[in-house]
């Protein structure tokens, strides 16, 4: 199967580092015309992509960026709507501000953005929205009440723009990534045994990679993926698939054939 983005246009908000830079990579390395948004950005981008200083949560910002990406490339193929913030404390420590800035990151910036693309993409007659969701959607961590809320009502946006926007041949899909290391998680920071623990709720027993949730967008975004809308699609190892998955490896040690999981620098 050969999927082909040459020529696509594509904005990526949350671009400038972390999971969202291998996704901006990856479609720049796949011939597409890429739009990069986030607060901030390194030095280091390819000269190619358009790097635009973008806040998810302020409509005129958002107008602002959208606009300068039509007016560069004429149009916009597909969205995704990486950006995402977490925010931790029990119920009982949150605060309303810290509550209200989750939703307003990880919610109000899918919706804005989403929002600001669908007339560009209704003239066209086609689209991909792309929304970040997360295996807290599925289930939920423990002092994580309003990430878990805010990626949950993703899910719940996405469904409602699919329906909406299927008539104008426009898909709207999430997905979940589930553990892959990065600075706002800290798993990189965690001692041996604490990785370890988390690793064994994991069916492919190894760290995710940015590329594992680049690859999943490479298809969701392609013509290949054309009856697919209104998905969650859950690309996070297989965690949770079964109530002990560690068990499986337990077995196969006992079969005399050991399997390790990769150590956490090499799967960053």
């Amino acid at each position: 199967m050969l999927i082909d983005h040459r020529d696509r246009v594509f904005i990526v908000s949350g671009g400038g580092r972390g999971i969202g830079r291998t996704i901006v990579d990856r479609f720049h390395a796949e011939g597409a015309h890429v739009v990069a948004l986030d607060l901030a950005f390194g030095d280091d981008l390819p000269e190619s992509v358009l790097a635009l200083t973008c806040d998810v949560r302020d409509p005129e910002s958002v107008k602002a960026a959208v606009d300068a990406a039509v007016e560069r490339f004429g149009t916009v193929d597909v969205l995704v709507n990486n950006a995402g913030i977490n925010v931790e404390g029990t119920i009982e420590e949150l605060t309303i501000e810290r509550w209200r800035e989750c939703f307003d990151v990880n919610v109000a910036g899918v919706f804005l953005l989403s929002q600001a693309v669908i007339p560009v993409m209704k003239r066209a007659g086609r689209g991909r929205i792309l929304n970040a969701a997360s295996f807290a959607a599925i289930v939920p961590s423990i002092g994580a009440a309003a990430y878990g809320a805010s990626k949950a009502a993703v899910v719940q946006l996405t469904r409602v723009m699919a329906g909406e926007l299927g008539p104008w041949n426009i898909t709207v899909n999430a997905y979940a990534p589930g553990m892959i290391p990065t600075a706002m998680n800290g798993f990189a920071d965690l001692s041996d045994a604490a990785q370890s623990r988390l690793l064994d709720t994991l069916t492919i027993r190894r760290w995710q990679r940015p590329d594992d949730v680049a690859d999943l967008l490479a298809f969701l975004a392609s013509d290949q993926a054309g009856y697919i809308s209104g998905a969650l699609i859950d690309v996070s190892g297989g965690k949770f698939a079964t109530q002990f998955p560690a068990r499986a490896y337990e077995n196969r040690a006992q079969d005399g054939t050991v399997h390790e999981a990769p150590a956490l620098k090499n799967a960053q």
